[in-house]
């Protein structure tokens, strides 16, 4: 019989290998085959096997993989193309591991990676801060959701103090066992320097060999408590063959710590060379501790490092308020954020920060939105427009409507968006992914090689620099410093575009935006502020007035979306002109609208609409719409049952930073293409203005899919700027699509990049971000490989015969524990660029 299975926790071919092999093995199998990229298994065997068989072995060879009937899976709403696989709920968080060893892959609980052992790193969001409870200072046991005063002892309440996330905790369980680390290391090494003075007169006291028991015995706390973690991780490292810096550190200080205790017990076995004058063979105890201690500190400074490469994020969750004021018959309450429904009038007050996403519904304000925008001058806000959450109210009170609440809002999109992209891989971390994969298993090769060349050719005692020099090209590899490089670049550089209204899906986008080298642009609500106003209403026939083309027009308009149209019904109805019930709503693809209106069959759109109602258009009408047209302005015909009868001219204000923004990047050696719906004359006037060389007018959704095609099959790198609806088709297949929008209204999952702010700008800043990202993504790839290419040969010895230079491995262990903290360091550089 053959079963399908669904396999959780495969990242690449080895992983696919790997559980192909362990399937394999098992009795009754007679056959198993693995797919990776659908994640599934394939499995004949004799008779039924429960499934609770394969997945106890997959959890004996390594514990990184889960195994499911796919029924299950969908059950669980778990797509077979989803490796975000998250486990029984256990904690309160969302946890990953800094080096993206899985992919995507999160825990419920914290820990170490199981690939790479480092420990895993908690994800910022806002269920943390959505509510705040308070409590009694004299009875604990007195917990509420709101102020007030003690039931027993009638003391005002005080708010509680949130949990320290798991990040804190880690790091002060990690400067809790490196104190204790160092409280027992310092006395072995000074006992073992000792040595180092002329008649030692710790040897006056006792014997070397008694002061080598006391040696071991201080040992014991640091090698089996403060840094036992490090050899559990290299034991499982070893076990499922997932090599990695524990690995190297565990074999290293674990063959020092051994030798050493095997000396003390049986020194008869070493020869004289291994013993000192006193016939005690020489132990390397301190070596040992003082390498693992030094470890356990670079640990330290990278837990207390890792808490501001998302430091970004942490500031968006701070703009998340706790209560807001909801009115209510007038009167008004304070309650929790996480109470408030869609339809809630909420007042917010002067200085406070706006608790939901919503629409101003009485007031005349300006908010401070640049905490999600990156703008710092104020935006004005009147009735009607939208307000979102995390920004702050300026000197007046105003009232809104709860439009979206919860993960709806915009600031939960960000974080959310923000906290994936910042596990994404970029594809130039597949350079590190390829090295590390050789890394540890030839820096085993070159440690045993250092010991046999100094066994055989060093200087007496031979077998001594063997050993010192074998253990110190273990411990100053560092593969996590390699591992770090791009991930810790990423993580910074997302957050850091987070802050500046430049929001990233994923680290690929950084990567590609580098390399951009033409940008197509939309022109409406792109390099336009997608305000549309209706200038003129023009007329003619003879039969109609104006105000009755006006009321055909908006009765028409009023059933379609798009910003041109409500222009018209917005124009119209300040114009009082009565909105009629339209039939047959029909909308045509770049083109226009038609429907049927007081029985009329109405056609409004471009010449081409015109075409498809078959009303022609004279000589003369076209002559009166193209001088419109040349001020840059939009044209609308209107034909009434195949009759041209009037005409509308809707104006679109160009951004003032329009201009800037196309010149900085085409001094940049950007190629910037306008690709426009609009006719050619409108099109024409609006790149004159902007001084665009190349643009086209009157361009279909699949006109601006094809101009993509063709301009990559150029060679180009192509990025697409639209509103990421009707650019839809085009946005997708560019290198690199960036959505457009302000507010509420951005199409978040719409495009690869997405501009809150919605003006070209922001695409200086996203290039700039990418640019940034990048060198320092090489800046840290470079440094650990250099440092990993010159520190094990310097190790292994190879500077003594010129200039007698030796590496203690005590050293190794302190270069070994700054690399990936220089790594880290060096990432946190991008905090202070300057995307402007």
């Amino acid at each position: 019989m053959k079963h399908v299975y669904h396999i959780h926790g495969m990242t690449c071919n080895g992983c696919r290998s790997h559980v192909e092999q362990t399937l394999s093995k098992v009795d009754g199998v007679t056959n198993a085959s693995v797919d990776l990229e659908k994640a599934e298994a394939t499995i004949e065997m004799q008779s039924h096997i429960p499934i609770e068989t394969f997945q106890n072995v997959l959890e004996k060879e390594g514990g990184t993989y889960s195994i499911h009937s796919s029924s299950e899976v969908f059950d669980k709403g778990v797509s077979k193309k989803d490796n975000h696989v998250k486990k029984s709920k256990k904690g309160n968080g969302t946890f990953y591991c800094p080096m993206h060893c899985e992919g995507d892959k999160t825990y419920d609980k914290p820990g170490d990676c199981p690939v790479c052992g480092m420990d895993l790193v908690e994800e910022q969001n806002l269920s943390s801060t959505s509510s705040e409870q308070w409590t009694c200072p004299m009875h604990p046991e007195i917990v509420k959701d709101e102020a007030g005063s003690c039931p027993i002892c009638g003391m005002d309440l005080v708010p509680m103090e949130a949990d320290s996330s798991a990040e804190e905790k880690t790091y002060k369980k990690l400067l809790k066992k490196f104190w204790i680390a160092l409280a027992f290391t310092l006395p072995i090494f000074i006992i073992a320097m000792s040595e180092m003075i002329p008649d030692n007169p710790l040897y006056k006291v006792m014997p070397q060999k008694k002061w080598n028991w006391i040696q071991f015995a201080l040992s014991i706390p640091v090698v089996f408590y403060a840094t036992r973690m490090f050899f559990e991780r290299a034991y499982r490292s070893i076990r499922t063959w997932n090599l990695n810096m524990f690995t190297l550190i565990g074999i290293g200080a674990g063959v020092a710590w051994l030798f050493s205790v095997f000396g003390m017990l049986f020194p008869d076995f070493f020869p004289a060379q291994f013993k000192t004058e006193s016939g005690a063979v020489h132990v390397y105890f301190e070596a040992a501790t003082v390498i693992l201690t030094l470890v356990l500190m670079g640990q330290v400074l990278e837990a207390r490092a890792h808490s501001k490469t998302n430091s970004a994020v942490k500031e968006l969750l701070k703009l998340a308020p706790n209560k807001a004021i909801k009115v209510v018959d007038g009167k008004e309450e304070e309650v929790a954020i996480d109470t408030i429904e869609k339809g809630d009038v909420l007042r917010v007050k002067p200085g406070d920060k706006i608790p939901v996403d919503g629409k101003i519904t009485e007031g005349d304000i300006t908010v401070d939105e640049s905490m999600i925008s990156g703008e710092p001058i104020p935006v004005n806000k009147t009735v009607g427009d939208h307000v979102n959450s995390g920004t702050i109210n300026g000197n007046q009170s105003f009232l809104m409507q709860a439009e979206k609440v919860g993960s709806d809002t915009l600031l939960s999109q960000i974080i959310h968006m923000v906290n994936d992209a910042s596990r994404s891989r970029a594809p130039i971390q597949k350079l590190a992914d390829t090295v590390s994969g050789y890394f540890v298993p030839v820096v085993v090769l070159v440690s045993l090689i250092t010991f046999v060349v100094w066994a055989i050719w060093g200087p007496d005692p031979a077998y001594v620099y063997a050993l010192v020099n074998a253990i110190a090209v273990l411990i100053i590899a560092c593969p996590c410093a390699l591992g770090l490089a791009t991930p810790m670049s990423v993580m910074v550089g997302v957050g850091k575009g987070a802050q500046n209204g430049v929001l990233i899906k994923n680290a690929e986008a950084l990567e590609k935006m580098d390399k951009v080298n033409t940008l197509i642009v939309d022109k409406t609500g792109t390099i336009t502020e997608g305000k549309p106003t209706v200038d003129k209403i023009g007329v003619f026939s003879k039969d109609y007035t104006e105000h009755e083309i006006l009321h055909l027009i908006a009765s028409l308009n009023n059933s379609s979306e798009h910003p041109l149209a409500q222009a018209t019904v917005k124009y119209g109805k300040e114009k009082q002109v009565e909105i009629s019930k339209t039939e047959l709503f029909n909308s045509v693809t770049g083109k226009g609208v038609e429907g049927s209106v007081d029985g009329k069959s109405l056609y409004l759109g471009n010449a081409k609409m015109m075409e498809y109602a078959n009303a022609p258009v004279s000589s003369q009408m076209q002559s009166e719409v193209q001088d419109h047209q040349k001020q840059g302005k939009t044209v609308s015909y209107l034909a009434v049952n195949e009759e041209v009868t009037g005409y509308v001219v809707i104006g679109d204000k160009i951004k003032p930073s329009s201009a800037k923004a196309i010149k900085e990047l085409q001094d940049k050696g950007i190629e910037v293409i306008m690709l426009t719906g609009d006719n050619h004359n409108t099109a024409q006037a609006v790149a004159g203005e902007l001084n665009l060389t190349d643009f086209k007018a009157e361009m279909l959704p699949e006109n601006k899919l094809n101009e993509v095609e063709k301009l990559q099959e150029q060679g180009r790198v192509v990025a697409m700027a639209g509103d990421g609806i009707n650019d839809a088709p085009a946005l997708a297949k560019s290198d690199v699509g960036i959505a457009m929008g302000t507010g509420t209204d951005v199409a978040i999952e719409s495009a690869m990049i997405t501009l809150v702010k919605g003006d070209l700008h922001g695409i200086v800043k996203a290039r700039n971000l990418s640019h940034k990202v990048m060198q320092n993504i090489k800046q840290n790839l470079f440094f650990a490989l250099i440092y990993n290419t010159l520190g094990v040969p310097i190790a292994a010895g190879v500077l003594f015969p010129f200039f007698g230079i030796l590496l203690s491995p005590m050293i190794a262990a302190l270069a070994m524990s700054f690399s990936s903290v220089s790594v880290i360091a060096n990432s946190l550089r991008l905090r202070g660029s300057d995307l402007d």
